[in-house]
Order: structure tokens, then sequence, then C-alpha cells
């Protein structure tokens, strides 16, 4: 569970945070799998620093480290309401558009928030993922779809 003051330390400063339980549950989820087994973590905030003045999640190395013997990882995760992939030593990252609203590209404003867009033109600012697995060893399939 996230404490009020750590929900209040999100609002303040912007960061997102996995804390201590679910750092701790991701090592326990992990603890048994063999390190050829390709892991997918779905994440809302990037695991990643996209941008560290707007968007990180400010224990997001210590996620990763405990990814870090596995061959293959896949993190996928939408809080920045942009597509951008990464790779990473064995880590691939890919953000996704969102349903709701756009948000500006990183750095193009004072901060992140909502970015208002012709009505004309908000469709093409929205969009789907898709993710195929095809059951086979191999790379998952991630499909980026705008709505207009």
């Amino acid at each position: 569970m996230t404490s009020e003051g750590e929900r209040q330390g999100f609002k303040d400063s912007g960061l997102g945070g996995l804390g201590a339980e679910q750092l701790e549950w991701l090592a326990r989820d992990v603890s048994g799998l063999s390190s050829s087994t390709p892991v997918v973590v779905f994440a809302h905030i990037p695991l990643w620093s996209v941008y560290p003045e707007w968007w990180t999640t400010r224990d997001g190395q210590q996620a990763l480290a405990r990814l870090a013997r596995f061959g293959s990882v896949t993190v996928l995760n939408g809080h920045i309401h942009q597509v951008m992939q990464k790779v990473e030593g064995n880590v691939t990252f890919h953000t996704a558009l969102s349903t709701a609203y756009p948000q500006p590209a990183p750095g193009t404003a004072p901060g992140p928030g909502l970015l208002e867009v012709p009505a004309e033109q908000l469709r093409s600012t929205l969009g789907l993922r898709e993710v195929i697995w095809s059951g086979t060893p191999g790379p998952l399939v991630v499909v980026d779809e705008k709505l207009g």
C-alpha cells in the first residue's frame, strides 16, 4: 500500500515510486524463474527516466536491477501519453499514447499535463496499443495505432 506521504510526494514532485512492498513482491515473483524466461512488466509510469523533470519512477532502477538476470525483458507503460521506445541492455521499453488526452512532448512546455489541440486533430493524438505474442521464443510485436 502507498502511504499518504508517498502519494503526497508524487503530487509534489511529479515522480512516481514503486515502494519497498512492490519491489519485494517483484523479487519474490521472479525468484523461481529461469534467467532464460522472457519477462513482461506492465507499469503505469516509465521505469526509465524519459524526462526526469517530468516523468520518472524514482526507484525504477531498483526494479530493473531485480530483472537484470533475465535475457529478455519488455516493459510496457503509459502515463506520458506518447509513443517512445528504448532498448537498454536486455530491456526493451515501450510507452503508449493515451485514450483520454495528449500531453506535450518532453521539454516542449512548462510541464506535463493536458495538451489542448484543435478538435479535428484530437483523434490523431490518441491511440491504442496491441501487444502480440506468437507463442514461440522471440520478441513481442507491439503495434501502436492512432484513433484517427
